[in-house]
Protein backbone atom coordinates (compact mmCIF):
# COMPACT_ATOMS: atom_id res chain seq x y z
CA UNK A 1 0.00 0.00 0.00
CA UNK A 2 0.74 3.31 -0.82
CA UNK A 3 2.05 6.00 1.55
CA UNK A 4 2.70 9.55 1.51
CA UNK A 5 6.34 10.47 0.96
CA UNK A 6 8.42 13.76 2.15
CA UNK A 7 11.65 15.83 2.21
CA UNK A 8 11.73 18.01 5.63
CA UNK A 9 14.59 20.51 5.40
CA UNK A 10 15.71 22.77 8.44
CA UNK A 11 18.03 25.99 8.50
CA UNK A 12 20.39 27.08 11.08
CA UNK A 13 18.76 30.36 10.60
CA UNK A 14 14.85 30.75 10.09
CA UNK A 15 13.32 34.42 11.25
CA UNK A 16 11.47 36.34 8.52
CA UNK A 17 14.05 37.67 6.37
CA UNK A 18 15.03 34.64 5.96
CA UNK A 19 11.94 32.11 4.88
CA UNK A 20 11.18 33.40 1.18
CA UNK A 21 15.21 32.95 0.25
CA UNK A 22 15.24 29.79 1.82
CA UNK A 23 12.50 28.28 0.54
CA UNK A 24 13.50 30.00 -3.48
CA UNK A 25 16.81 28.02 -2.28
CA UNK A 26 14.89 24.53 -2.61
CA UNK A 27 12.56 25.41 -5.01
CA UNK A 28 15.65 25.91 -6.90
CA UNK A 29 16.84 22.39 -6.82
CA UNK A 30 13.98 20.80 -8.12
CA UNK A 31 13.28 19.39 -11.37
CA UNK A 32 10.57 21.02 -12.70
CA UNK A 33 8.22 19.49 -15.10
CA UNK A 34 8.66 19.93 -18.92
CA UNK A 35 4.95 19.52 -19.84
CA UNK A 36 4.17 21.69 -16.69
CA UNK A 37 6.78 24.09 -15.28
CA UNK A 38 6.92 26.37 -12.53
CA UNK A 39 4.88 27.10 -9.48
CA UNK A 40 1.59 26.72 -10.35
CA UNK A 41 -0.03 27.76 -7.15
CA UNK A 42 0.14 29.34 -3.91
CA UNK A 43 -1.89 29.21 -0.69
CA UNK A 44 -1.29 31.12 2.45
CA UNK A 45 -1.98 29.84 5.91
CA UNK A 46 -2.26 32.02 8.97
CA UNK A 47 -1.61 30.63 12.04
CA UNK A 48 -2.49 27.07 11.59
CA UNK A 49 -3.95 24.74 9.25
CA UNK A 50 -7.40 25.25 10.95
CA UNK A 51 -7.51 28.79 10.02
CA UNK A 52 -8.99 29.99 6.54
CA UNK A 53 -6.51 30.78 3.73
CA UNK A 54 -5.86 34.07 3.32
CA UNK A 55 -4.77 34.14 0.01
CA UNK A 56 -5.06 31.77 -2.88
CA UNK A 57 -3.35 31.93 -6.71
CA UNK A 58 -3.16 30.28 -9.00
CA UNK A 59 -0.60 30.57 -12.07
CA UNK A 60 -1.16 29.08 -15.35
CA UNK A 61 1.32 29.20 -17.30
CA UNK A 62 3.64 28.62 -13.93
CA UNK A 63 5.96 30.92 -12.63
CA UNK A 64 9.29 31.12 -11.43
CA UNK A 65 9.91 30.61 -7.77
CA UNK A 66 11.17 34.39 -7.18
CA UNK A 67 8.16 35.51 -8.56
CA UNK A 68 6.14 33.42 -6.32
CA UNK A 69 8.26 34.25 -3.33
CA UNK A 70 7.43 37.72 -4.12
CA UNK A 71 3.26 37.60 -4.48
CA UNK A 72 3.91 35.43 -1.09
CA UNK A 73 6.03 38.46 0.31
CA UNK A 74 3.13 40.62 0.70
CA UNK A 75 1.99 38.60 3.80
CA UNK A 76 5.17 37.50 5.12
CA UNK A 77 4.98 36.69 8.68
CA UNK A 78 6.46 34.16 11.09
CA UNK A 79 3.44 32.98 12.19
CA UNK A 80 1.89 31.86 8.65
CA UNK A 81 2.70 28.56 6.18
CA UNK A 82 3.16 29.05 2.75
CA UNK A 83 2.12 26.16 -0.46
CA UNK A 84 3.95 26.55 -3.44
CA UNK A 85 2.73 23.78 -5.88
CA UNK A 86 5.04 22.36 -8.22
CA UNK A 87 5.17 19.34 -10.75
CA UNK A 88 7.98 17.39 -11.98
CA UNK A 89 7.72 14.71 -14.82
CA UNK A 90 7.74 10.59 -13.26
CA UNK A 91 6.99 8.08 -14.99
CA UNK A 92 3.81 6.46 -13.77
CA UNK A 93 2.15 2.70 -14.43
CA UNK A 94 -1.20 3.00 -15.81
CA UNK A 95 -3.00 -0.09 -13.54
CA UNK A 96 -5.29 -1.04 -16.41
CA UNK A 97 -3.16 -0.56 -19.48
CA UNK A 98 -0.53 -1.86 -18.02
CA UNK A 99 1.73 0.78 -19.92
CA UNK A 100 4.54 3.66 -18.36
CA UNK A 101 3.98 7.23 -19.15
CA UNK A 102 5.98 9.84 -17.97
CA UNK A 103 3.47 12.28 -16.45
CA UNK A 104 3.66 15.67 -14.74
CA UNK A 105 3.19 14.81 -10.77
CA UNK A 106 2.27 17.45 -8.30
CA UNK A 107 5.01 17.90 -5.47
CA UNK A 108 3.70 20.73 -2.50
CA UNK A 109 6.98 23.59 -0.77
CA UNK A 110 5.25 24.21 2.53
CA UNK A 111 7.38 26.96 4.03
CA UNK A 112 6.43 27.23 7.68
CA UNK A 113 7.26 29.93 9.86
CA UNK A 114 8.50 29.43 13.06
CA UNK A 115 5.64 30.39 15.30
CA UNK A 116 3.33 28.52 12.99
CA UNK A 117 1.04 25.87 14.43
CA UNK A 118 2.58 25.07 17.43
CA UNK A 119 5.86 25.23 16.03
CA UNK A 120 5.38 22.55 13.94
CA UNK A 121 8.27 23.24 11.57
CA UNK A 122 10.86 21.99 15.07
CA UNK A 123 9.31 18.46 13.76
CA UNK A 124 8.49 18.68 10.19
CA UNK A 125 11.06 20.59 8.57
CA UNK A 126 11.27 25.05 7.81
CA UNK A 127 10.30 23.81 4.20
CA UNK A 128 8.60 20.29 3.86
CA UNK A 129 7.98 19.00 0.54
CA UNK A 130 5.26 16.95 0.04
CA UNK A 131 5.88 14.42 -2.91
CA UNK A 132 2.25 12.72 -3.02
CA UNK A 133 2.34 8.93 -2.29
CA UNK A 134 5.68 6.61 -2.95
CA UNK A 135 4.33 4.54 -5.92
CA UNK A 136 6.43 6.24 -8.38
CA UNK A 137 9.60 5.29 -6.15
CA UNK A 138 8.33 1.40 -4.51
CA UNK A 139 5.26 0.45 -6.25
CA UNK A 140 5.72 -2.46 -4.17
CA UNK A 141 2.71 -4.79 -4.58
CA UNK A 142 3.36 -4.54 -8.53
CA UNK A 143 5.98 -7.73 -10.04
CA UNK A 144 7.72 -5.37 -12.43
CA UNK A 145 9.43 -6.14 -16.01
CA UNK A 146 12.58 -4.83 -17.24
CA UNK A 147 10.57 -2.15 -18.43
CA UNK A 148 8.95 -0.99 -14.98
CA UNK A 149 12.18 -1.68 -13.46
CA UNK A 150 14.09 1.18 -15.23
CA UNK A 151 11.24 3.72 -14.62
CA UNK A 152 11.48 2.80 -11.10
CA UNK A 153 14.99 3.36 -10.71
CA UNK A 154 14.89 6.32 -12.81
CA UNK A 155 12.13 8.22 -10.56
CA UNK A 156 14.45 7.15 -8.05
CA UNK A 157 17.67 8.43 -8.82
CA UNK A 158 15.34 11.82 -9.67
CA UNK A 159 14.31 12.52 -5.62
CA UNK A 160 17.93 11.37 -4.55
CA UNK A 161 19.46 13.79 -7.06
CA UNK A 162 17.10 16.36 -5.43
CA UNK A 163 17.37 15.45 -2.08
CA UNK A 164 21.45 15.73 -3.13
CA UNK A 165 21.09 19.09 -4.37
CA UNK A 166 19.25 20.77 -1.72
CA UNK A 167 21.87 19.24 1.04
CA UNK A 168 24.49 20.70 -1.08
CA UNK A 169 23.14 24.43 -2.32
CA UNK A 170 20.90 25.72 0.29
CA UNK A 171 22.92 26.17 3.36
CA UNK A 172 20.35 23.15 5.32
CA UNK A 173 21.64 22.31 8.72
CA UNK A 174 19.53 18.81 8.54
CA UNK A 175 17.06 16.91 6.16
CA UNK A 176 14.95 13.71 6.40
CA UNK A 177 13.20 11.89 3.82
CA UNK A 178 10.43 10.02 5.32
CA UNK A 179 7.22 8.51 4.92
CA UNK A 180 3.75 8.18 6.99
CA UNK A 181 4.87 3.98 7.18
CA UNK A 182 6.21 3.03 10.33
CA UNK A 183 8.71 1.30 7.82
CA UNK A 184 12.18 2.81 7.66
CA UNK A 185 12.03 4.09 4.18
CA UNK A 186 15.52 4.84 3.36
CA UNK A 187 15.61 0.50 3.74
CA UNK A 188 12.64 0.13 1.95
CA UNK A 189 14.28 2.27 -1.34
CA UNK A 190 17.60 0.21 -0.92
CA UNK A 191 15.16 -3.33 -0.85
CA UNK A 192 13.23 -2.11 -3.86
CA UNK A 193 16.19 -1.53 -5.92
CA UNK A 194 18.29 -4.61 -4.78
CA UNK A 195 15.03 -6.63 -6.40
CA UNK A 196 15.64 -4.47 -9.43
CA UNK A 197 19.34 -4.65 -9.79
Amino acid sequence: MADPLYFSVWFPNFDEADMLPRVISVMKQFPFSQQRPGITYLSVHPVSWNEATVLERRFTPGITPEEAATVASELLHEDYAYIFEAYWDLWILDPNQRQWSMQPTAVQFILQGVEFGEQTAVETGHVQVDMGLDAPFLLETESLTLEGEDRIRINVQRLVEFTIKVEKNTGATGRLLWSDSEDNLAQKLISRLQRIQ
